[in-house]
């Protein structure tokens, strides 16, 4: 029997919902993905929007650090609530009802994006505060009399985001844009700290990490449903600006290379990265650390890619010919460094050695930068997806001579 099924629904706790909405069971079942959170994701296809839209309507540097703030934001607000559910049964209609409130209060979030750090900011902090603040309690009061170590867990959860919020809140207050900025790093700041603390709150100590006994295969395809929301993206940025565009040779070599970049990218991930990772999990005695790094931490990283991608490919498509300046360069190196990074990351936290190709990949992108000069933006953009392709082929052919591990290390 596995530790899920050990630790949840031992009961013992004298305070909460009477009515048990945990997952139960082992199997396919008991880590079903429901439609109500593949619904509650729709939300997060239109913040996805919403932040790269941001970044090309303004290509500067500011506009880059503030879209990474939010994005962080959006992305912590969402693998929070993925957290909850791999624990609580979204079909189980207290839950359900719980996912359709942080639905409505994540759109009208999602709606402040493009001018969170002008006129909209509290509309986009008081929802994002009452999303966090809100589902963590609910999820105490769930939790208490059924599994009431994780309900204490949800406590310590709160004070943090009631510590963070109070940041969030005071930034959206402020008229001063460098003001709000930095609080909101703070608060950004604060989040990333609390899990790696565990939640340690004075008076009553830190979390056992063994509370966190999460299912591993609900949590994956979450994850990777994520991505494949950033992915989707990509496509709509590339579409979009195709069809807008009069069709001619270089515009179609354009839509070749942004459309390249996008496969190469879910190559990259769900070819091999995905499938170790899953049947890594399987074999932890401890999986909640592992899920905390992996499934909590890294995947910002893959998904700031992706995002970063899309905007590359959009201002490649406007113009693919003459001078490439150095922003359109950052974009469309820095992006695929980023993404190989993270997919190296991602190997390492889920078992793997370091993946030589990914780091060499991530060196020669930065290299290929400094070649700016002499390329096109639609022949840097080829450039670029010629080394993403020549890391899935070197990791392919490094894996068959044994240099790497595709197994758990001991």
């Amino acid at each position: 029997m596995s530790s899920t099924t050990q630790r949840i629904g031992t009961g013992g706790g004298r305070w909460g919902m009477r009515a048990d909405v945990l997952r139960h069971g082992d199997g396919h079942d008991g880590s079903r993905v429901g439609y109500i959170e593949l619904f509650f994701d729709l939300v997060f296809v239109f913040a996805v929007t919403q932040l790269s839209h941001s970044l090309i309507a303004h290509p500067d540097l500011t506009t880059l650090l503030h879209t990474l703030i939010l994005g962080w934001a959006v992305w912590w607000l969402w693998i929070d609530t993925t957290w909850v559910t791999n624990w609580l049964d979204p079909e189980k209609v207290p839950v359900r009802t719980m996912l359709l409130v942080l639905m409505l209060l994540g759109l009208l979030m999602s709606s402040a994006i493009p001018e969170a750090f002008e006129g909209k900011a509290l509309l986009f902090a008081v929802p994002f505060v009452l999303i966090q603040v809100g589902r963590t309690l609910f999820t105490v009061w769930a939790m208490g009399r059924h599994w009431p170590e994780n309900a204490e867990n949800f406590v310590r959860i709160t004070v943090w985001l009631g510590v963070s919020g109070a940041f969030w809140i005071a930034g959206a207050m402020t008229h001063d844009e460098r003001t709000r900025l930095v609080l909101w790093v703070v608060a950004a700041l604060i989040d990333v700290v609390g899990p790696r603390a565990l939640f340690w709150v004075p008076g009553m100590g830190p979390t056992n990490p063994h509370t966190w006994s999460v299912r591993g295969s609900h949590m994956a395809e979450r994850v990777s449903l994520f991505l494949i929301i950033s992915l989707g993206e990509s496509i709509i940025v590339t579409g979009t600006a195709f069809a807008e565009l009069e069709l001619d040779a270089t515009t179609l070599l354009a839509f070749l290379a942004a459309f390249a970049s996008t496969v190469l990218m879910w190559l990259l991930f769900f070819d091999r990265s995905e499938q170790s990772a899953t049947a890594y999990f399987s074999s932890q005695t401890n999986p909640g650390m592992v899920a905390q790094t992996a499934y909590t931490y890294v995947p910002f990283l893959l998904i700031a890619g992706i995002v970063l991608t899309a905007v590359a490919d959009e201002l490649v498509l406007l113009h693919p010919l003459g001078h490439t300046s150095t922003w359109t360069a950052a974009l469309v190196c820095g992006a695929a460094a980023v993404y190989l990074l993270g997919n190296a990351f991602f190997r390492r936290a889920t078992g793997g050695r370091w993946s030589v190709a990914h780091l060499v990949g991530v060196v020669v992108v930065l290299a290929v930068f400094l070649l700016r000069d002499a390329l096109t933006p639609l022949a840097l953009n080829w450039v670029t997806n010629g080394v993403l392709l020549a890391v899935i082929v070197g990791d392919v052919v490094l894996a068959r001579r044994g240099r790497v591990q595709q197994q758990p290390e001991p």
